[in-house]
């Protein structure tokens, strides 16, 4: 095999050498897709009780939305951004960062990705100013945004490990409004109206890692039809889910998870309050019996052998209740937070470090100005010396057979 872009395989060492062992070689390769169980995971290892996590989530969410609004970005910029925030929390500590500075960072790296390009004084300016009068605005050379912006830029580095240099993002939008052409629903319609809400609401959760496209825009149609109680049958049965390579399971879980986030965070979404709480309790019984009846995995991409983060195991609706998370809400519970603990999304900029204690970390825009704080879990997850990214999985495997030929005694 001939080695790609000038790399060579290791050379065999001497039989007196005394060289064994695995080289300082730590391969990541990008996942354009991430399982629930991973997701689990890589939370349970960062040690976040789940209502820290779900207020961080939408706190930083809400914060990449409005900013994006008040500089006229569009949704695209908004769903890579939410997608960087996502997958840099999966790696690191949320007591490691300001979430601030992880949603400025993410929406920072995102801009450059869709060509839409601000800079990161532009995105903490639009934030300052977004929240004070505007004869006190101030501009983007203003002093007081350096600090800030030195950890932003120093925070996109880690954005892009953190997604394996895969740029790669879910943009539903584009085809649910296909699809709602296609099921005849006008642009103006109800239905069409508060699907494309959901599919704002959408990033909100982890669905946008771990499904297709297709998966989140039929959930989004659906869920629109029962909110407003217009059946469609089509939707509803998934007659076409085949010609878009998906099945009822990818879009249940989907679902499940939306009304989750309607149910315990309402107030905290787009489509939430146009709803009363009744209405999302009564969309999921239906979809609770149906997982019943076709005996429909809570998690469709849940593989055995997966421990939960209460150590427990389950796969199916049978011990997992529909739209809960796999894990004890429970663990941790003396540290637990509601979203009222989290400082607002509309922080500004400048007064980042002025966070309740609850929000990690005090220090705000001067908590990491390079980084260095975050890079150390790179060491404490046993990956020291070289990192490399590799996008194609094969090249990966052909990798791993050379130097494991080589080590071979």
């Amino acid at each position: 095999m001939r080695p790609a872009n000038g790399d060579h395989p290791p050379a065999r060492p001497s039989q007196g050498s005394g060289r064994s062992g695995p080289l300082s070689n730590y391969v990541q390769v990008a996942k354009a897709y991430i399982f629930e169980q991973q997701i689990q995971k890589a939370l349970h290892d960062t040690g976040v009780s789940q209502a820290r996590e779900d207020s961080i989530r939408l706190a930083g969410v809400l914060w990449i939305d409005n900013v994006r609004r008040v500089l006229k970005l569009p949704v695209r910029t908004f769903n890579t951004a939410v997608i960087y925030f996502h997958k840099f929390r999966l790696q690191h500590s949320d007591g490691e960062y300001s979430f601030v500075d992880a949603a400025a960072a993410a929406l920072f790296t995102a801009c450059k990705i869709e060509d839409t390009l601000k800079k990161s004084r532009d995105i903490l300016c639009a934030a300052h100013n977004s929240k004070i009068p505007r004869q006190d605005h101030l501009s983007p050379d203003n002093p007081i945004f350096e600090a800030q912006s030195r950890t932003i830029i120093g925070l996109e580095r880690l954005m892009l490990e953190a997604s394996g240099f895969d740029f790669r993002s879910s943009h539903p939008q584009g085809l649910m409004i296909k699809l709602a052409k296609m099921y005849e629903f006008e642009k103006s319609s109800p239905v069409a109206r508060t699907a494309y809400s959901i599919s704002l609401d959408l990033f909100r959760t982890f669905a946008p890692l771990k499904q297709t496209n297709a998966t989140l825009a039929f959930s989004c149609l659906e869920l629109a039809g029962r909110l407003h109680d217009i059946e469609h049958r089509a939707i509803w049965r998934g007659e076409d889910y085949n010609q878009f390579k998906i099945d009822r399971g990818m879009v249940m879980e989907t679902l499940l998870d939306l009304l989750e986030l309607y149910t315990h965070h309402r107030m905290s979404t787009t489509v939430g309050p146009e709803f009363p709480v009744e209405i999302f309790l009564n969309v999921r019984i239906p979809l609770n019996v149906e997982c019943e009846e076709k005996k429909i995995p809570r998690f469709t991409a849940w593989f055995e052998g997966g421990t939960e983060r209460n150590g427990s195991t389950s796969t199916s609706n049978g011990t997992i209740a529909n739209g809960d998370h796999p894990h004890s809400r429970s663990r941790d519970s003396s540290k637990n937070v509601s979203p009222k603990d989290v400082a607002s999304p509309s922080t500004n900029a400048s007064s980042a470090s002025t966070a309740p204690t609850s929000v990690p970390p005090p220090g705000g825009a001067n908590a990491i100005p390079t980084g260095t704080a975050v890079r150390q879990r790179m060491g404490e997850r046993g990956r020291e010396g070289t990192v490399r990214f590799i996008l194609n999985p094969d090249r990966e495997r052909e990798e791993r057979d050379i130097i494991n030929m080589y080590n071979q005694p």
